[in-house]
């Protein structure tokens, strides 16, 4: 049986869906290149599968040019992180991944990577989305945030609201059967100044797990940079995120 998420989450549980409106017990983690949605929610998407919510990865580019080492073409590199990618989802509980592959790094804002959002929005239908906070340029004073992690993220967002929600936009996605939606909560990592704490210590262990998945990315020595990097001094790992509950 499925624990409640005041269970899992503590104090600061995420909305509830409502049943009686047709809200569904699902979440979409949306990132620019595979390994970002484990970087950033896999944490909180493991407590979400152990609470019975369905949870999907949407992976915006292909991962093309994320890779020093010569052996790989980016033909391969693409194939292999996508499979990487599914390897880790699978390994927390994820059980789907999609892929809309934009290319690596030559992310641009244009009305098909909106377009391309809105309709797994709209068919996947989800109560909250996950994905990058895409107003920082440096985050904490300590990370450049790649372009492509903000161009997903500030996509995200406009498909979030209005794009998803009004059926004028994108009227084939209506003609293929697919119905606006209305997305209840946001959250959005790397954020300079978080409002929502997700405690992850029980399945920090999981979240590293996922990570090191990412073989072509990671190797063990990146497991005691991530613990540091998510405990406070407390002794708890921590997702932060800026909440946004919607209204509309």
């Amino acid at each position: 049986m499925a624990s409640g998420l005041e269970d899992l989450f503590g104090n600061q549980p995420p909305g509830e869906p409502d049943a009686s409106k047709g809200e569904r017990r699902r979440a979409m983690v949306i990132a620019a290149h595979p390994d970002d949605a484990d970087f950033g929610a896999a944490g909180t998407a493991a407590l979400l599968v152990r609470a019975g919510w369905e949870v999907r990865y949407l992976v915006v580019t292909n991962g093309s040019k994320g890779s020093d080492d010569e052996a790989f073409t980016p033909e391969l590199l693409v194939t292999t992180r996508a499979e990487e990618q599914r390897v880790a989802a699978a390994h927390i509980g994820v059980q789907e991944v999609h892929f809309l592959g934009f290319t690596d790094g030559e992310l641009v804002y244009s009305r098909e990577l909106l377009g391309a959002i809105v309709r797994e929005i709209r068919e996947f239908q989800p109560f909250a989305v996950y994905t990058h906070d895409p107003e920082p340029v440096i985050i904490q004073d300590s990370f450049v945030n790649h372009s492509d992690h903000r161009i997903s993220g500030l996509a995200t967002v406009d498909a979030v609201y209005p794009a998803a929600r009004d059926r004028l936009n994108f009227p084939e996605h209506i003609e293929a059967g697919l119905r606006p939606h209305k997305v209840r909560e946001l959250y959005l990592w790397g954020a300079n100044h978080p409002t929502f704490n997700v405690d992850i210590s029980t399945v920090l262990e999981l979240k590293i797990e996922a990570l090191l998945l990412h073989k072509s990315q990671f190797d063990e020595s990146i497991a005691p940079v991530i613990r540091e990097r998510w405990v406070d001094e407390q002794g708890h790992a921590i997702e932060q995120f800026r909440r946004v509950v919607l209204f509309f």
